[in-house]
């Protein structure tokens, strides 16, 4: 008879597994198990690959917001830095800020840092691409404004640059008087525009001046533009500097150039007034001299003056020319300083041809005349 092995002891006559469980279900209580455990595997698992399929792809890129006008209390609001996430997934940030006077109010740009996620290849913020026209929300505890999307990039800083403008206005004498160079527009501390040099002209009414501004303005580039607040820089264009003690409304004569006095050269202009009254005659002297600016404009060279002539008719039909007893005709020859240009000559800053009105302050008087002989 062969001997018991430990097998024997294990699985009984019956089939049972140390006499209490059925060998048959054994083997399916384990093979349960084993299922359990795999399953708990799959829904529990943290290993990377589960965490790359699960977390959207984020990415960042920076827009230029154009948010219009504003008015001064919003504007002392905004600073770079503030932040707003209109979802868990995008936040705006404002990384650079631009200012500029526009009217009563003032032209705000922003440029700001977009972070959101990406959907396809593509990058989404709040839901949509950042494309240019789209409009944008900000919104902090302080403020709420909504900008114009003008460009997307990778700069966090806007494409500013200082620019040097001739403005020309004319205004009333006193306010002629106030302006200065170095005198400094600003907007919410932040200087906008400097005033570098001002030449004052005298016009046709003695109560007025005409004025040119050499000035640096704060400008940002958007298309190849640039731009003073909503203003495109460019020739004819209107800015508005409202300084301290004066707001000057000029016209763009030149952009990149200033009064540049040095480029200045003299020539010989003949001027005439007819039917001036004699006081005003014997006023004009050779030697004379109109300044602005603090530079010689005009110089009299010579003066001559005879009886201005009376033209009538004779009772026989005749014409007879005789001298007015008390007006003069007056002929200035003047050295003017003036511009050389593809266009022709400027003298303070305007065309000079046959037949122009020149004005010329003397000092003891404002003399209107015209020009009648431009040396060649």
């Amino acid at each position: 008879m062969a001997a018991p092995t430990d097998a024997d002891g294990l699985v009984d006559d019956e089939g049972n597994l140390f006499g209490v469980v059925n060998v048959v279900d054994a083997l399916a209580l384990l093979l349960a198990l084993a299922v359990l455990v795999a399953g708990v595997g799959l829904v529990l698992g943290t290993s990377d690959d589960t965490e790359t399929a699960t977390t959207p792809e984020t990415d960042t890129t920076f827009v230029t917001l154009d948010l219009g006008t504003q008015p001064d209390y919003i504007v002392a609001a905004l600073n770079e830095g503030d932040t707003y996430a209109p979802s868990n997934a995008s936040t705006l940030t404002l990384t650079d800020i631009y200012l500029a006077p526009q009217g009563d109010k003032t032209r705000v740009l922003a440029r700001a840092r977009l972070e959101g996620s990406m959907r396809g290849g593509a990058f989404n913020y709040a839901d949509a691409p950042p494309r240019l026209g789209r409009t944008l929300d900000i919104s902090t505890d302080t403020y709420n404004v909504t900008g114009r999307i003008g460009a997307v990039g990778s700069k966090s800083s806007l494409d500013t640059t200082t620019t040097t403008v001739l403005l020309r206005e004319t205004v009333a004498a006193n306010d002629a008087s106030e302006i200065a160079p170095g005198d400094e527009i600003t907007v919410s501390d932040r200087t906008a525009a400097t005033v570098e040099d001002v030449a004052v002209y005298p016009t046709t009414d003695p109560s007025s001046r005409q004025v040119l501004v050499e000035a640096n303005l704060s400008t940002y580039t958007q298309q190849g533009t640039r731009h003073f607040g909503g203003t495109a820089l460019r020739p004819g264009q209107q800015v508005t500097l409202p300084a301290s003690g004066y707001t000057l409304n000029g016209r763009i004569d030149r952009v990149d150039s200033g009064l540049e006095t040095d480029s200045l050269s003299n020539r010989t202009v003949t001027l005439e007034m007819t039917g001036v009254q004699p006081e005003i005659a014997t006023a004009i002297r050779p030697g004379q001299t109109e300044r602005a600016g603090g530079q010689m404009t005009a110089y009299i060279t010579a003066v001559t003056t005879e009886p201005t002539p009376v033209v009538a008719t004779a009772q026989n039909g005749s014409v007879v020319v005789s001298d007015h007893p008390s007006l003069q005709d007056v002929t200035l020859t003047t050295e003017l300083r003036v511009r050389e240009t593809d266009n022709g000559i400027e003298f303070r800053g305007e065309r000079l041809q046959y037949g122009s009105t020149v004005v010329l302050d003397l000092g003891v008087v404002t003399v209107r005349t015209t020009v009648t002989d431009i040396d060649r």
